[in-house]
């Protein structure tokens, strides 16, 4: 008798500590979520900023500065869903970057090649920081699906988190239709 009581008892202690454990779990995979949503948007807007300053600089034709000033401004906006507006951006630099002789274009002007290598980084870093933060999605999304956490409602009140779908490719389809990554853009 006594020794069924001790086996119930420890039995309790082992599953309640195993629901702590996943319930912490869960708390922390939402909080890393939130963290790495936080790195993709500050990421998003370096990218956005330094296109815009690409725009400005002035060694764009006047049509393509228009045009990437017009979608770097929407990209950090937002009027419309992130999503739209950052792809929107990865295409007009996309359309930029793959003018005929643009590379040529930026030769022997030290601030041009200064924002081209910042544009780049901050591409890379865009793309680095949404597959963390999608990566992230997926293990939060998946620890949700377990039906312990189901039945005993352990993801509390927290939102679910979306994964976040974007062009951010900068690469360029040569004539033939086969991609081609332009120089030094790694992304």
């Amino acid at each position: 008798m006594l020794i069924d009581v001790i086996l119930i008892a420890v039995a309790a202690v082992l599953v309640g500590v195993y629901v702590s454990w996943r319930a912490g779990r869960l708390d922390r995979l939402h909080k890393r979520t939130e963290t790495a949503r936080a790195a993709l948007d500050a990421a998003l807007v370096r990218r956005s900023s330094v296109a815009q300053e690409l725009a400005a600089c002035g060694v764009l034709d006047p049509a393509a500065s228009l045009l990437l000033a017009g979608a770097a401004h929407d990209a950090r906006a937002a009027g419309q869903p992130a999503e739209l507006a950052e792809s929107d951006l990865t295409r007009a630099l996309r359309a930029v970057l793959s003018q005929p002789g643009f590379r040529d274009s930026l030769a022997g002007r030290g601030s041009a090649d200064e924002l081209l290598a910042e544009l780049e980084a901050a591409a890379h870093q865009v793309f680095l920081a949404r597959k963390f933060y999608n990566d992230l999605v997926a293990a939060t999304l998946a620890a949700r699906r377990r039906r312990l956490v189901r039945v005993l409602g352990l993801a509390g009140g927290a939102a679910l988190p979306g994964f976040f779908e974007m062009d951010d490719s900068l690469v360029v389809a040569d004539g033939d239709g086969r991609g081609s990554d332009m120089p030094h853009l790694t992304s």
